[in-house]
């Protein structure tokens, strides 16, 4: 088997409303959907998310990357994930979301050649996945408002963005706990909003309002920060941004700067680094949650693959497309309100509806443009 044609489509997905992160706001998902063709007749397909303002990459600079990778790829053996994905990492270090599709497609055809679902193909078997839901910042009164239709809706954990201010910060958790009661778990972001000082002052704040951890609440190089945080929070700490690839698990680990990581196949570049990230974490008695950026069902299913496979996946943060206008995908996974069902499909078990792709931009790279 060798790959014969990569067709690369610029994948936009209108959003119901713009979301807000402390780091600045999106008001659609501007996706790369890469679609892998085989001698054998098979088919892989892969998403990222350039969400740009954590790795650094946009829709823009991703399509032209994904077209110098996908004709590396041209006329290799997709099963060769290791081969390629090295090629692809060595020829462009960065780019990791980009190249996480790329990562996804290769997985996904590796699993239909063995004829299993993902997940078994990982080694791992079904197994229950919840995901919470995230409430974006806003005033008090709105994110209230989410809090109460999420925990109506059968919410078991609430995900709240803060990372403005000491002040309303602790207003926005303060109001939430008040509105829903002390039973449902929140889980705090605030993507590297705070300094140092600012984010003890919170932790200590909301520690008695069953926060069950913190995500990255400095700026991510600081991991002299992160620590000392750690000392004093009576919060967990979880690292997000801080943490790409195995180098970063490594240090995390070494310092003692945290207690969870949060892993994204469009941060770590895909499975096949993901494992890595995953194996250092549980060789080092440190859970993982598997998150998102903006991913359309498609990689959302991938990711949930990802998790059934690894029981030191303990969280899951799967919930990007509650915020999409649309759902052009097919197959994958179902929610059943927050729990998130698998199919025994081989490979990821997900593609996208044909009459969606045809009015997308769409780069095709054959045989005959291999570098």
């Amino acid at each position: 088997m060798i790959i014969t044609r990569i067709n690369l489509y610029a994948y936009n997905i209108p959003l119901k409303a713009p979301i807000a992160i402390s780091l600045g706001t999106i008001d659609s998902a501007r996706n790369i959907l890469v679609e892998i063709q085989t001698s054998d007749g098979l088919t892989g397909w892969g998403e990222g998310s350039p969400f740009w303002m954590i790795v650094g990459e946009t829709q823009a600079s991703g399509m032209a990357a994904a077209q110098d990778m996908a004709r590396l790829l041209l006329n290799r053996n997709p099963l060769d994930i290791e081969g390629c994905v090295t090629t692809l990492t060595r020829y462009l270090p960065g780019h990791v979301t980009t190249r996480s599709a790329f990562d996804m497609a290769l997985y996904d055809l590796a699993a239909k050649a063995a004829n299993m679902p993902l997940y078994q193909f990982l080694g791992g078997s079904q197994r229950s996945l919840v995901t919470d839901e995230t409430i974006y910042i806003n005033t008090p009164e709105r994110m209230v408002d989410d809090a109460l239709r999420i925990q109506a809706n059968g919410g078991e954990a609430i995900k709240v963005k803060l990372g403005t201010n000491r002040i309303d910060d602790i207003r926005r958790v303060e109001a939430i706990r008040t509105a829903i009661g002390d039973t449902t778990p929140i889980r705090t972001d605030a993507n590297q909003g705070w300094d140092v000082v600012t984010a003890q002052a919170v932790l200590r704040a909301i520690g008695n309002w069953n926060v069950q951890y913190c995500e990255q609440p400095i700026r991510r190089h600081d991991i002299a920060g992160l620590r000392q945080i750690r000392r004093s929070s009576p919060v967990p700490l979880m690292a997000d941004e801080s943490l790409f690839d195995a180098t970063d698990a490594i240090r995390l680990v070494r310092d003692e700067a945290v207690d969870y990581f949060n892993i994204k196949l469009a941060k770590s570049g895909g499975i096949f680094d993901a494992l890595a990230i995953n194996a250092i974490a549980e060789a080092s008695g440190i859970a993982c949650m598997i998150g998102c950026m903006s991913e359309s069902r498609l990689a959302l299913t991938a990711n949930a693959h990802f998790a059934a496979a690894r029981q030191n996946i303990r969280f899951c943060d799967l919930d990007a497309c509650f915020e999409h206008a649309i759902d052009p995908v097919q197959g994958g996974i179902v929610y059943k309100g927050y729990q998130i069902e698998l199919s025994d499909e081989p490979g990821i078990g997900a593609d996208v509806d044909p009459a969606f792709l045809n009015r997308l931009e769409t780069i095709s790279i054959s045989g005959s443009t291999a570098l």
